[in-house]
C-alpha cells in the first residue's frame, strides 16, 4: 500500500493564495505520477495539474498556468500545488494522486483530500 497524506488546506480570502503539498510512504516502488485533483460540491473530480516521471508538469487547463504551480521534490516523494490568486471558484475538496509501479504492475492511489475554501 501507498499513503498518501495532503496538507496545506483551509479558508482564505479571495486574492489570496496558498500552497498544498501532498507526501507519499509506504510500499514505494517506483512513482511514475503524481496529480492534484479537485471536487466541487455537486461537481466531477477533475484533473487539476500531473507530474509524470521524466518531471515534467502538465496543467488540465492553460488558462491556470498563471495561478497554478506543480513541483516535485523527489527526494521527499512530496508534490506541491501553489495557487494564487484565489477565488470562490477555487473552492473545493483537493485530492492527490500517484501511480505507484512495482515491477510491471502499477496502481493508483489516493489521499484523503485537503478542503480549500475561498470566501470572504
Amino acid at each position: 500500500q501507498v499513503h498518501l497524506v495532503e496538507a496545506g488546506g483551509g479558508l482564505v480570502q479571495p486574492g489570496g493564495s496558498l500552497k498544498l503539498s501532498c507526501t507519499a510512504s509506504g510500499n514505494i516502488g517506483i512513482i511514475t505520477e503524481m496529480g492534484w485533483y479537485r471536487q466541487a460540491p455537486e461537481k466531477q473530480r477533475e484533473l487539476v495539474a500531473k507530474i509524470d516521471g521524466s518531471g515534467g508538469a502538465t496543467l488540465e487547463d492553460a488558462a491556470k498556468k498563471g495561478r497554478f504551480t506543480m513541483s516535485r521534490d523527489n527526494d521527499k516523494n512530496t508534490v506541491y500545488l501553489q495557487i494564487g490568486t484565489l477565488t470562490p471558484e477555487d473552492t473545493a475538496v483537493y485530492y492527490c494522486s500517484a501511480v505507484n509501479q512495482i515491477g510491471t504492475r502499477a496502481r493508483r492511489y489516493w489521499g484523503q483530500g485537503t478542503q480549500v475554501t475561498v470566501s470572504s
